[in-house]
Order: structure tokens, then sequence, then C-alpha cells
């Protein structure tokens, strides 16, 4: 499962971007949902990634992003069955562990990939 997570955040970070009329995070994929949630558009030099398209994610997968520049896309991701959160960014290319989640039992939820987002490298 970590490796489907891994595969998620690399794959968005490689080439994603939220619309540029989007503020702040968006959700792209919300467990159970596998479809995405949320269509990544390009816009004319004001976002990091230059082609649109909808993600699709395990059906276990929160995963969020947000565009913040030209040259900066950072993700975060979870899983509903994991207990870890994972983050990372075009700042580097990385992606680490964020952290252990807060739900009950240490499952995860949005809110922890949201905070894998948050914690990511912005520079």
């Amino acid at each position: 499962m970590k490796s489907i997570i891994l595969g998620s955040v690399l794959a968005v970070v490689a080439v994603a971007s939220l619309d540029a009329n989007a503020a702040g995070t968006s959700t792209f994929c919300n467990a159970p949902n596998v479809a995405g949630n949320a269509t990544a558009t390009a816009a004319a030099g004001t976002d990091f990634v230059k082609v649109a398209f909808t993600p699709k994610c395990s059906a276990n997968v929160f995963l969020v992003g947000a565009d913040e520049s030209p040259l900066l896309f950072r993700v975060g991701a979870a899983s509903s069955k994991g207990k870890s959160f994972f983050g990372g960014s075009s700042a580097g290319g990385a992606v680490s562990r964020g952290g252990d989640c807060t739900g009950t039992g240490g499952v995860c939820s949005a809110t922890d990939a949201t905070s894998g987002q948050t914690g990511a490298s912005s520079s």
C-alpha cells in the first residue's frame, strides 16, 4: 500500500497542477472514491504543471495538492488503512514520511493527507 501512496504522490508532483482560480489545497482523491474528485488544469505560465488531467487513486487513498507558483507544487497522501502520512513537493522532488496518523488506532484520514502536504518542503 505504501508503494501505491508514494506512486500517487510522485505522479501528481511530476505532472499535476491545480486550476489557477482555485485557492489553497485541492482534494484530488478522497477514499474510498477511486476516481479523482478534482481535475488538475493548466494555466498560462502561473502554475507548475502545464497538462490537465484527472487523477485516479487506489480505493483507500486520500490525496491533496496545492499549486503554489510556477516553481512549486506540494502534495500530501495517506491511506485509510495505513498508519503514516506522506508529503512531497517539486522543490527537490522528495517524497517522505510526514508522521503518524492522528485517527483512532493510528488510522489515517483526509486531515493527515493535508498535514503531509503542508509539511512538504517549499524550498
